[in-house]
């Protein structure tokens, strides 16, 4: 299995979230359940990327996996 992150999607998952509860990103795009982790990085060197939100909302999460903000979409799907 390889240590490349998979692109989920080129462009970003749109996710409700509650403030103060802790969600975990998919850092390695092979979870079913984008954006969130299913443990699908087993036997890979990915770990999911706890966040907790700041308020309640919708929030635009990475789905290339390519971000520089983890786990928050800031357009790097474009450059691919």
């Amino acid at each position: 299995m390889s240590d490349e992150p998979v692109i989920a999607q080129k462009g970003p998952y749109q996710l409700d979230v509650k403030q103060g509860q802790a969600y975990f990103w998919c850092t390695c795009g092979r979870s079913a359940k984008q954006p969130l982790c299913d443990g699908s990085h087993k036997g890979t060197s990915f770990a999911p990327l706890r966040f907790v939100a700041d308020n309640t909302g919708t929030v635009n999460l990475c789905g290339c996996k390519s971000t520089d903000d983890k786990p928050f979409c800031d357009g790097a799907h474009n450059m691919l």
